[in-house]
């Protein structure tokens, strides 16, 4: 997929530019010997005026090339705190949408319409010392389907061990090479936000290109072999649970989870993007990655990989299957009710 398809894919927000006429600005009757047209003084302020204008315009237009990756809507809520003054918490919002949005992820060249959309919902849930609090954090991001106004989910997961501090106006520091600063909770708030946004940009390259994500899964491996470590900071070690940060990069990177990203390439760019054309040939192949799915599930019961897909595609799934025909159905129903327990009932009811 090139990048033109891949920008009208992201969006098809990108409106058509609008172009002035500035011909007749330019014409002029008069020049001087070294071509250069001769204007009265209104004319030269406006001729200078136009130029500024548009090299201000090509400036813009340079920058959109290069903007950032993300397009995050942040919300903090913090409810269930008391005796905490709650300007905290809209500076501490406010903080995070800059360091996700603002941020530069990859070294890649994207447009304002490539820019994937992002929901990240941080639910402060209690203070567990000085400016320290325990949250959860819920993720969601989706990829524009070619062709079409649809958008499809990528990712919708919920992390219940966000431990951090946070004084206000603190700045929000990240780097790949230094993943922990001084203090380890203060680490931790950039450290889980720079990982998922990793996780994100790894799922979505993985739609558009054959393991196209496998860098970024990379990034989020060395969040957690360098992740913060003490009191209060759970969800990056094997040991610590088996639905976590750990085991999500772990199936990601793991060869008994390679079929998964044939998957996520299949799925959307073979499945979902086709089906503007060709309803029946884009489920026949979203039913192959069904059966790519089945047989990683019959080797590994019960991942955490698989349950953060479902999690995400499975109301999708219901509506792709519910008008194929009866013998694909009931397959397609058999084989999602064993591999995403959780909405069993609901695949049981497309037979």
């Amino acid at each position: 997929m090139d990048k033109k398809q891949k920008a009208e894919s992201r969006k098809q927000k990108a409106q058509n530019a609008t172009h002035s006429n500035v011909a007749p600005i330019l014409s002029v009757s008069n020049s001087n010997n070294n071509g250069y047209p001769i204007l009265p003084v209104s004319g030269f302020r406006r001729y200078i005026h136009l130029k500024t204008t548009l090299a201000l315009c090509f400036m813009l237009w340079a920058f959109g090339l290069k903007a950032q990756e993300i397009r995050a809507n942040v919300t903090v809520v913090a409810n269930q705190v008391t005796g905490v003054d709650k300007k905290i918490f809209t500076t501490l919002q406010n903080a995070i949408r800059e360091f996700l949005n603002n941020r530069r992820w990859t070294s890649d060249a994207y447009t304002p319409a490539e820019r994937i959309e992002c929901n990240f919902l941080l639910n402060i849930q209690q203070e567990i010392g000085t400016n320290a609090y325990k949250a959860a954090l819920t993720i969601q991001a989706t990829r524009p389907v070619y062709n079409s106004g649809y958008v499809t989910s990528l990712l919708n997961t919920q992390d219940n061990n966000v431990a951090f501090r946070y004084v206000e106006f603190q700045p929000l520091e990240f780097s790949d090479n230094r993943v922990v600063a001084n203090d380890p909770l203060v680490s931790n708030l950039t450290a889980t936000l720079a990982y998922y946004v990793y996780i994100i940009l790894g799922l979505d390259y993985d739609s558009f290109s054959p393991r196209g994500g496998d860098a970024f899964f990379k990034r989020a491996l060395n969040i957690v072999n360098n992740a913060p470590d003490g009191k209060d900071i759970a969800g990056w070690k094997a040991f610590e649970g088996n639905r976590n940060r750990y085991w999500l990069q772990d199936n990601l990177l793991n060869a008994k989870f390679s079929r998964f990203h044939d998957v996520m390439y299949q799925y959307h760019r073979q499945g979902l993007d086709e089906m503007y054309d060709n309803i029946n040939k884009g489920r026949s192949v979203i039913m192959n990655c069904l059966n790519m799915l089945y047989a990683i599930h019959q080797d590994v019961p019960n991942s955490m990989l698989l349950q953060v897909f479902f999690t995400a595609k499975s109301d999708e799934l219901l509506k792709i299957f519910a008008k194929a025909p009866p013998q694909e159905k009931s397959r397609a129903a058999q084989m999602l009710a064993q591999m995403d327990v959780t909405n069993a009932n609901k695949y049981q009811q497309m037979k």
